[in-house]
């Protein structure tokens, strides 16, 4: 059993920050790429950033240059820095790894419960 477990949401005026952190536990022999995904009531989830198991990352053209996405191996986490926030950020964050459990196991795609990010002034 894998567990994704993001901290860090909550209330932030616009131009403001926030770091969202995600843990990963449970049995994980690998975690292969890590993601950031947002959500809006009544919209579909879209993908806000990504890191590769060697570091590369990527990002949606409305974050980049203002949302950071690093990740530690060894503790098995996932960061997102915020910087900038716009009211157009807000939504609930959610966390997403694709996680090999066992050797002899395949990957599959684990995610958190969210965490909500509201710009407002």
């Amino acid at each position: 059993q894998v567990q994704l477990v993001e901290s860090g949401g909550g209330l932030v005026q616009p131009g403001g920050s926030l770091r969202l952190s995600c843990a990963a536990a449970g049995s994980i022999f690998s975690i292969n790429d890590m993601n950031w995904y947002r959500q809006v009531p009544g919209e579909k989830r879209e993908l806000v950033a990504s890191i590769t198991n060697d570091g590369s990352t990527g990002y949606a053209e409305s974050v980049k240059g203002r949302f950071t996405i690093a990740r530690d191996n060894a503790k098995k986490m996932v960061y997102l820095q915020m910087n900038s926030l716009k009211p157009e950020d807000t939504a609930v964050y959610y966390c997403n790894a694709n996680i090999k459990p066992k050797a002899w196991l395949r990957a599959v795609d684990s995610w958190g419960q969210g965490t909500r990010v509201t710009v407002t002034s």
